[in-house]
């Protein structure tokens, strides 16, 4: 059996990818991924076997992946932004728990809250929490929950998959609920396609973000009590200058 490497690509520009993680993508026998990530990197790997699959078929993508390197094959299973942040590390290792499986190495890559944080400028300066918006896993209430401990904490929020097709509501009501603890005028940012064509960003207050339209490859951040805007930059100060 050869190994299989869970490969964090980043936000979606190769310069954006770690020297790592390029390593092991020249490395593989094979590159398997979410079809819009394999189509991200198809480019820069010429040569290499591909094989993608549509969303939510993830455990599927391990099963292949654990089966190519019981045959021998290099295998490189790819996921947006880092391997470990809602992406596939953790589920390869469940699925291949107990069966005598292939070597695993986990290579970590640039996340949408530090990529996306730095075209803001610097809103996750302090303690932040990173919640996902998804209630395709997660149950809504658990999320409720995280939110409202997240703004009693006055903590910073990056938010991930904060809308979608079926879920244009989400963002209005996480808004909502931080609203309960913190103030309109609160500080928040949005970076969309971060690393990718059409990228942009926003700067607003939390009262505005609540009427944004947001989608899948938008990340959001909202500040905390402290956050604010030097020159046109979202900065959420650790405190340095309090000293």
């Amino acid at each position: 059996m050869t190994k299989i490497s869970v490969v964090g690509i980043g936000p979606g520009d190769y310069r954006d990818m770690t020297l790592r993680a390029v390593d092991a993508l020249n490395a593989a026998d094979v590159i398997i991924g979410y079809t819009v990530y394999v189509d991200l990197i198809r480019e820069h790997f010429p040569g290499k076997e591909f094989l993608s699959t549509p969303m939510r078929r993830e455990e599927e993508r391990c099963r292949t992946a654990v089966e190519l390197a019981r045959q021998g094959r290099g295998v490189a299973l790819v996921c947006s932004g880092d391997a470990g942040v809602y992406g596939m590390a953790g589920l390869l290792l469940e699925v291949c728990e107990g069966e005598g499986a292939p070597e695993i190495e986990i290579i970590g890559g640039l996340t949408a809250a530090t990529s996306g944080a730095a075209l803001l400028g610097a809103p996750l300066g302090h303690d932040f929490a990173v919640i996902s918006l998804s209630d395709l896993l997660t149950p809504w209430e658990t999320i409720e929950r995280r939110l409202d401990c997240a703004a009693r904490g006055n903590f910073a929020v990056a938010l991930y998959n904060p809308a979608s097709a079926k879920r244009r509501d989400h963002l209005r009501r996480a808004c909502e609920i931080m609203l309960r603890h913190a103030s309109p005028d609160t500080v928040c940012g949005v970076a969309k396609n971060v690393g990718r064509p059409g990228e942009s960003t926003a700067i607003m207050t939390l009262a505005g973000l609540k009427d944004y339209e947001a989608d899948m490859f938008t990340t959001v951040f909202i500040g905390n009590s402290h956050t604010r805007v030097i020159d046109g930059r979202m900065v959420t100060p650790r405190g340095y200058r309090n000293e």
